[in-house]
Formats: structure tokens, C-alpha cells, sequence
């Protein structure tokens, strides 16, 4: 069997590949069945903290996902220093669970942080454990970019104030835009709300009013849509009313090409885009009205 290190090293370069680079969540499934020559080595299971028994200290710590308005069985935040705080297992701090996240820590190794984004998905990140703080049961998480990590190990004991701060950012957008993928594919039941293609692979989750915008990561500024009509819309190609009615820019409706053009595009004018049953769910009228205008000006 391959030593600890070489499993940890396979096990980040397994997520990396899975996850594409840290930008898209991993089923339960998957984690479960990683396997190194020939033998299955889990990556995950009840509780949050997990040991293989192949391995001598833990190889994932996990935040489990709650939707919108239900707590977590225990609440993991940042603090003011940037560190993820993630809870001790149970109130001891002689857990076996906690010596092992601090024998971890005090050796260095990075270990697997899953954090849930929808049911039974999670989005990978590596996790150094810096701190620990038994006064109130946390430990103090450096996060690290998944791709960074399955590079090569990141020596967080030489990182600056800045690069520390600039991996937790990162990790924390991906994982926002990671859950709110999850959750417009979701509402749109996995498909594209002009064509309707149902391959889950090839569909984003479009923003209508951008984040650069003041656009917020919820499922009613989105719309699920395949990459060509994502690219369309978001070059005001092609716009959505109000009303949900798609219209296509005047000067695209005249051109001239192939099929693409004209079955992908210019065939979608004046159609009703699919939306969620659920009310909720559907695209907010302001957002719509606020980006039609945008498209308009376009065109």
C-alpha cells in the first residue's frame, strides 16, 4: 500500500480533476469510492471529521449543507482574521477526533475541507488546521484553493497576510458561485431555459444582473441556460422581457448563416423561455425589466 503522503497527494489530484479545478461540487458517491492501487480509501463519511483506516490522522473535514433558513448541526464561520473556525467534535477536547485535527495541525498536514452546496455535494478545498482554540471548541482553518493544493502541498507557515487573504476570497466565491449553480440547475430541473437541452455537463447558471452589477448569488437573478445561449445573453444577443418572452437582436435576426444560427438563434424570437414551476423560483420581474434595458441599448 502507498505511503500517507503519496494517498494524499492522489486523493487532491483525484478532487482536483473531479471538481475541475475547485470550481464544480463532488457527489457523495465519488467521494466514497476514490481508490489507490486497487484499494478503496473513502474520503468521506459520518461524522464531519474523517479517518481512513488506511491512513494515521484524518484525511477530510466536512461542513454539512442545510438549505436557506436551517442551521447546520454546528455553525462553521470566519473570523476576523480570515480562518475558517470549525467546531471540535462534541464539547471535549480530548476527543479522539479533536487530538487527531490537532496532531494533524501540529505535524502540518493539509487535509480535504468538503464544503456542502446542495444535497449530497460538496465542493473541495485543502485545509490547513492553524490554530486551536479549546476555550470555545474551534479550530482555526487556513482554506486553500483545491488546484493550488493538488499542485503541490502549500507551505501555509510562509504565507503572507495578503496571499492568505486573497485564497480565502477565492475559496469562498467558488464556492458561492459552486451553490448557486447547484441550485438554478436545480429550479430549472437540469435544463436550458431557451432550448430546453437537458445535458447537465453543458449547462450554466447565467446571472441576469452580473456580480460586478450588484447582482446576488440567488436563484431568481438566474436562469439555466446552455453555453451557447449563456455566451448569447450575456452579449446581448439575445434578451428575455419581463414577461419571459426571448427576443433576438435586430441585426442577428437579418444575418444570414447556417443552421446554428438559425435554428439556435434567430428561431428562439418571440418564443416563452421555460421557467421553474415553483413561483419562487422564477426570474425576478425587476432583475428582467433592469438587464432588458441594458439589451435594448445593444441592439
Amino acid at each position: 500500500m502507498a505511503d500517507d503522503q503519496v494517498v494524499r497527494t492522489l486523493a487532491f489530484e483525484y478532487l482536483n480533476r473531479l471538481s475541475e479545478g475547485g470550481t464544480r461540487p463532488v457527489t457523495w458517491e465519488a467521494l466514497s469510492w476514490f481508490q489507490v492501487e486497487g484499494v478503496r480509501i473513502p474520503l468521506v463519511s459520518q461524522p464531519g471529521i474523517f479517518k481512513p483506516k488506511v491512513l494515521d490522522l484524518p484525511i477530510s473535514i466536512r461542513t454539512t449543507y442545510r438549505p436557506p433558513g436551517e442551521k447546520r448541526p454546528y455553525e462553521d464561520e470566519i473570523d476576523e482574521q480570515g480562518f475558517l473556525r470549525y467546531r471540535y467534535r462534541g464539547t471535549d477536547p480530548q476527543h479522539r477526533d479533536n487530538v487527531l485535527l490537532r496532531r494533524a495541525m501540529e505535524q502540518g498536514v493539509t487535509l480535504i475541507y468538503l464544503e456542502g452546496v446542495a444535497q449530497g455535494m460538496y465542493l473541495p478545498h485543502g485545509a490547513a488546521i492553524i490554530e486551536d482554540h479549546p476555550g470555545d471548541l474551534t479550530f482555526g482553518v487556513q482554506l486553500l484553493p483545491i488546484d493550488a493544493t493538488a499542485v503541490g502541498m502549500v507551505n501555509v507557515t510562509i504565507l503572507d497576510a495578503t496571499t492568505r487573504r486573497y485564497y480565502m476570497r477565492l475559496v469562498k466565491q467558488r464556492t458561492t458561485q459552486a451553490a448557486f449553480r447547484e441550485h438554478v440547475l436545480a429550479a430549472y430541473r437540469n435544463r436550458c431555459t431557451f432550448c430546453r437541452l437537458g445535458h447537465r455537463e453543458l449547462l450554466d447558471a447565467a446571472h441576469i444582473i452580473p456580480d460586478a452589477a450588484g447582482g446576488k448569488p440567488v436563484v431568481t437573478n438566474g436562469m439555466s441556460m446552455c453555453k451557447i445561449h449563456h455566451a448569447a445573453y450575456d452579449a446581448n444577443i439575445v434578451g428575455v422581457r419581463p414577461d419571459y418572452v426571448a427576443e433576438v437582436r435586430e441585426d442577428v435576426l437579418h444575418e444570414a448563416d447556417g443552421p446554428m444560427l438559425r435554428h439556435g438563434l434567430q428561431q428562439l424570437h418571440g418564443s416563452r423561455i421555460h421557467v421553474p414551476r415553483s413561483e419562487q423560483k422564477r426570474p425576478s420581474v425587476e432583475a428582467l425589466e433592469r438587464r432588458y434595458e441594458e439589451f435594448r441599448a445593444a441592439g
